[in-house]
């Protein structure tokens, strides 16, 4: 076999590897800082959070980390979904008053907690009702926003109790992404291969 045939049969092999798992798996992060609140506040804290959504088993990891705050925490959730990506304040889609366990009266710390989504107890009673009062109407609203960048990770503290710090959740490149890629390496390596296998 020919190095540019190998090439894309490699290319190729690893794109449909990817596991299936990446289509019911997305993960979201968000770069927490002052500057991304409504309004602006300015504070030295910062922080991420990263969430993976699993649609399928109808899940949330939620993980995120902060320091240097002015204040100390008070409460931290997810915010969705806002009329335009990015933009604006909307209220609460996760627990409130705070995502349970979250670290309180602190100005540095981390978390890690995984979310049953098909429960009532993982979403704000309000979020439900104003999206047909169901669970499932709550999860779709919920994954439509956060597909299109319309949710935000804030964290509120005693410095500033509208939020501190702030970021909107992006999806990160989907296993899908990566698997396009590879095909197109792959019929690359194809079509040099055919133009090299035509001269010779």
């Amino acid at each position: 076999m020919n190095t540019p045939t190998l090439v894309a049969a490699s290319a190729l092999a690893i794109s449909l590897s990817t596991p299936v798992l990446g289509h019911a798996q997305i993960v979201y992060t968000a770069e927490l800082l002052g500057a991304n609140e409504v309004p602006a506040v300015e504070s030295p804290g910062y922080g991420s959070a990263t969430i993976t959504l699993d649609e399928d088993a109808m899940t949330l990891r939620v993980q995120a980390t902060f320091q240097d705050l002015v204040g100390t925490v008070t409460a931290a959730h997810i915010h969705c979904c806002t009329p335009e990506p990015g933009v604006g304040n909307i209220g609460v889609a996760t627990p409130t008053p705070t995502f349970p366990g979250f670290p309180a009266d602190v100005s540095t710390g981390s978390y890690d907690q995984t979310f049953d989504l098909s429960l009532a107890s993982s979403w704000n009673t309000a979020f439900i009702n104003l999206n047909g009062g169901t669970v499932a109407g709550a999860f779709e609203a919920f994954t439509a926003g956060l597909a299109t960048q319309r949710a935000y990770f804030n964290v509120h503290t005693t410095f500033a109790t509208g939020g501190e710090i702030r970021g909107t959740l992006v999806p990160e490149p989907s296993a899908f992404a990566l698997a396009g890629v590879g095909l197109a390496v792959a019929a690359l390596a194809l079509r040099r291969s055919r133009r090299q296998g035509g001269t010779s």
